[in-house]
């Protein structure tokens, strides 16, 4: 059987590492033959070495810079992979331009999206990490996917749930599509103690060990609202049927509630090596050497309704995605820019909703944009952040 070959993009964050962990146990059946980051080029040149593939991107400049060195003693070492250093063009370059099965996107941002439009218009599986491609052009997107026949799989731990819940199901038997939230490390803070939160305690998530700015968002739960945004294109349900309910645990991954009041749940270890492999190997299901959640925790599960004094990102996220438009791009674009400012020292805690809010309050929403109008309102929307 021929190896399933993987365009892996952005494999210096926990995402990456966690799918070249599966290829590594998987070598039979995957292969790595492109591989991109952002800063991190150590972990990079790491992977390169291991896994040989046929072309590498460094996007920024800097990092590319300083890796200048290590790159030319690879090539020494007889390692013949193409070093491309002209930023991040270069990725959406590999997709459009590679030999490849799969597009793993996994790069923070709206720095994915070119890439995943390109495997999207080549036909492509695209295992989606990135879930800002869908708030930004949700309906351009899965538009471009019906036409080419191209596969969108998710690869977040809750969408994915979903998928597997509905493997099977009618989409018209749907009733509700149930997110599940941690609640992240400040579930229980007293309200006035958010104010004075630091990045060192947002940093520390109860659950998930995730990069930065997932992290963060973790915290806020705009985690979650991008979700709830890239649910509604992804399984193509209006806002009326997307809900979600705080799971401290995250043992139950999602669930989905039928017409019926039959509910199926997704149940596992917090582990994203299972989505990710469930992705790279769908519709087959192959052994992942993780371990199986204790069943005496099960007793301990427990289910609490939202607080949206808490956590106000959510309820504007249910906003925009019933708004639709370019008020996803907006809403995505000024969490991008004020989490950045945060983690930089710049803004409060509590600053990061309130900028996104009043962007959103400022935008004038397009409701059915072109890529361009997308890319403008994007661009508007981190200029207003800033």
């Amino acid at each position: 059987m021929a190896r399933t070959r993987i365009l892996l993009l952005g494999a210096s964050g926990s995402i990456g590492a966690s799918t070249l962990d599966v290829v590594r146990q998987h070598a039979d059946r995957f292969s790595i033959v492109g591989v991109s980051a952002g800063k991190r080029y150590v972990q990079l040149l790491d992977a390169v070495r291991e896994f040989k593939p046929q072309v590498a991107c460094l996007c920024d400049p800097q990092a590319a810079t300083e890796a200048r060195g290590a790159i030319d003693e690879l090539k020494a070492r007889g390692i013949k992979t193409e070093w491309r250093l002209d930023g991040a063009d270069a990725m959406a370059a590999m997709a459009r331009e590679m030999d490849y099965d799969v597009l793993l996107a996994s790069v923070t941002g709206a720095a994915g999206l070119p890439a995943v439009l390109e495997a999207a218009r080549r036909g492509k599986r695209i295992a989606l990490a990135n879930k800002e491609s869908l708030v930004m052009t949700g309906p351009i997107l899965t538009a471009i996917c019906k036409q080419t026949g191209a596969e969108l799989l998710p690869v977040d731990s809750e969408h994915s749930a979903i998928f597997q819940c509905l493997r099977g199901e009618k989409r018209a038997e749907i009733k509700r599509i149930i997110l599940t939230a941690s609640g992240g490390p400040f579930r229980t803070t007293p309200l006035a103690d958010l104010e004075n939160v630091t990045v060192q305690q947002a940093l520390k998530h109860p659950t998930w060990q995730m990069g930065p700015k997932i992290t963060i968002d973790s915290s806020t739960l705009f985690n979650k609202a991008l979700e709830v945004i890239e649910a509604k294109w992804l399984f193509d349900v209006p806002r009326s049927k997307l809900d979600a309910v705080i799971h401290p645990q995250s043992v139950v991954h999602s669930m989905v509630e039928f017409v019926d009041a039959s509910i199926i749940a997704h149940l596992g270890p917090t582990d994203m090596k299972i989505p990710i492999q469930f992705a790279l190997s769908y519709p087959d299901r192959i052994a992942q050497p993780v371990p199986t959640w204790p069943w005496e925790k099960m007793a301990t599960l427990t289910f609490e309704p939202l607080d949206y004094q808490r956590f106000p990102a959510l309820k504007l996220g249910f906003e925009v995605a019933e708004a639709g438009g370019t008020l996803g791009a907006v809403f995505n674009a000024a969490n991008e820019v004020a989490v950045e400012r945060f983690l930089g020292g710049n803004i409060g805690y509590l600053d990061i909703f309130r900028t996104v809010a009043r962007v959103c309050d400022a935008h004038n929403n397009i409701s059915q944009p072109e890529l361009e109008q997308v890319l403008e309102a994007d661009r508007w929307a981190r200029e207003q952040a800033s």
